[in-house]
């Protein structure tokens, strides 16, 4: 185990949320029982997850495992886009919380915003109320427009404490950033580090990463840090796992960023769906 400790942002109802946490995306079950338990030996205490991953079961076990007190670690998970609605959200939540074998939840999201189902408003509704009965800590989203935003804020009173996006140095969204900071709401990034190892390539990062004796997957995760996101990177290898944990103790000064920021490519650089106009099951 590092003594790196992850630090540790404000959300906007009085908790907090460590910065750097781990992601189990694109991993079955039984990988991610023994990924997560790894995570935790090397020293992360945030852990993300969706029903839709179906791991949330093996996550579950793994916490059981670890010996770590519930108040210790920040436990997240996601509503699917199938089970919006109201009651199907609470229902939702119930199921995925029997899986994850927990009292509690730190912080339950919308994971994408589906505009033509159009339930967006009523599920948003279903997390204020689990938040209200003390079932989940925190509400937020994923995968929203600045305009949906607006919307559940203006329908509810309520602002999402995160909003969880498609984020990087090739599509690093400063107009949502921007959005979110003026609200209070903490931006996380998914697919940090790319997806294809293509991002990884990238001679700017290399050149920055030889400067600092680092990767260029440290690099770019010390760049989510120094912009103030909450960063998930996922990787089922153990030294993969370690040395993303490591990237807490690389600084990266304003030359670095900048040169960094002018690896946006705007809306050529997204890699997932565009939240404005996908509907999926």
């Amino acid at each position: 185990m590092t003594n790196f400790v992850s630090p540790e942002l404000p959300l906007n109802n009085g908790r907090t949320i460590p910065q750097l946490g781990y992601g189990v995306w694109q991993m079955e079950d039984q990988v991610a029982e023994g990924a997560v338990l790894n995570a935790f030996e090397v020293g992360y205490r945030h852990i993300d997850t969706a029903r839709i991953y179906g791991n949330e079961a093996g996550v579950g076990r793994a916490i059981a495992a670890s010996g770590l007190a519930p108040e210790e670690l920040f436990i997240t998970t996601k509503v699917w886009n199938s089970d919006q609605g109201y009651q199907q959200t609470l229902d939702a939540f119930d199921a995925s919380m029997e899986r994850l074998g927990l009292q509690t939840l730190d912080l339950y999201l919308i994971h994408w915003l589906q505009p033509k189902q159009g339930k967006y408003v009523e599920t948003w509704n279903a997390l204020i109320e689990l938040q209200k009965a003390g079932r989940v800590r925190s509400i937020g989203v994923c995968n929203f427009t600045t305009e949906a935003l607006q919307e559940i804020e203006e329908a509810t009173g309520v602002v999402p404490e995160i909003h969880q996006v498609e984020t990087h140095p090739y599509f690093p969204q400063p107009e949502l950033r921007s959005y979110a900071a003026a609200k209070g709401i903490l931006h996380q990034s998914w697919s940090p580090l790319g997806q294809g190892g293509e991002l990884l390539a990238e001679p700017v990062l290399e050149r920055i990463a030889a400067k600092h004796g680092a990767t260029p997957a440290q690099v770019v995760i010390a760049w989510h840090l120094a912009l103030g996101n909450v960063v998930i990177p996922k990787s089922a290898t153990p030294a993969r796992i370690a040395e993303n944990w490591a990237a807490l103790g690389l600084t990266l000064d304003a030359g670095d960023i900048a040169a960094i920021d002018g690896l946006d490519q705007g809306r050529a650089g997204r890699i997932g769906a565009d939240p404005a106009v996908s509907d999926f099951a």
